[in-house]
């Protein structure tokens, strides 16, 4: 398998997923101002949206989108615990935890990247993604990770978002919770070796 990435985006999310399932892959870094993968190939020709992650499977067919690549890098080691099997209640809370990260959480970073945003926009949004983080805190209560006392892919994609909060003005001290629980997981070695991978830490 081929993944396409860029360092810190949320191709990050399955990176650390295919880490921590022990499957085989090389990796792609893309730029996604110019589209140029780093062997010099236009990245539109591989995911004509233009924006990563994208994982290209052993047959040359084409996974993309996060929650959907993610939940595919897990199947293909289930022993690992990463998801709960398909059609199980545990499964399903799962995709939920998937879903209300995409939409809750990740895309209302976006305006928070934009320059064309105003103050008065990213104040808003900041407001609005520490409501969802209060929630988090709530549902999580005192388990370890999103689901229970499992690492699954939902947390793989929690902690890649919660790494963007230093980047926009969120101060994560706020949620002593959250930082906690960001900490705990970077520590753990698979993640590591993926922040390592796409020069994150050294």
């Amino acid at each position: 398998m081929k993944l396409y990435y860029s360092p810190g985006a949320c191709s990050l999310s399955p990176h650390i997923v295919l880490r921590e399932a022990g499957l085989p892959f090389t990796a792609t870094k893309v730029d996604l101002k110019t589209k140029a993968m780093d062997d010099g190939g236009d990245f539109r020709k591989i995911n004509e949206k233009g924006y990563v992650p994208t994982l290209q499977l052993d047959d040359g067919s084409i996974l993309t989108e996060g929650p959907a690549i993610v939940q595919y890098v897990a199947d293909q080691a289930p022993a690992t615990g990463l998801a709960p099997a398909n059609g199980t209640l545990a499964r399903y809370h799962l995709q939920e935890w998937l879903n209300f990260i995409s939409t809750e959480l990740h895309k209302q970073f976006s305006p928070l990247f934009s320059p064309d945003s105003t103050d008065a926009v990213k104040d808003a949004q900041r407001a609005k993604i520490g409501g969802r983080f209060d929630y988090i805190v709530k549902k999580m209560g005192s388990q370890p990770y999103l689901t229970g006392d499992t690492f699954t892919v939902a947390d793989a994609y929690l902690f890649t978002v919660l790494s963007w909060t230093k980047w926009v003005g969120i101060d994560l001290a706020q949620w002593p919770a959250l930082a906690a629980y960001s900490a705990r997981v970077a520590a753990r070695p698979k993640v590591q070796e993926a922040l390592k991978a796409e020069g994150l830490v050294k």
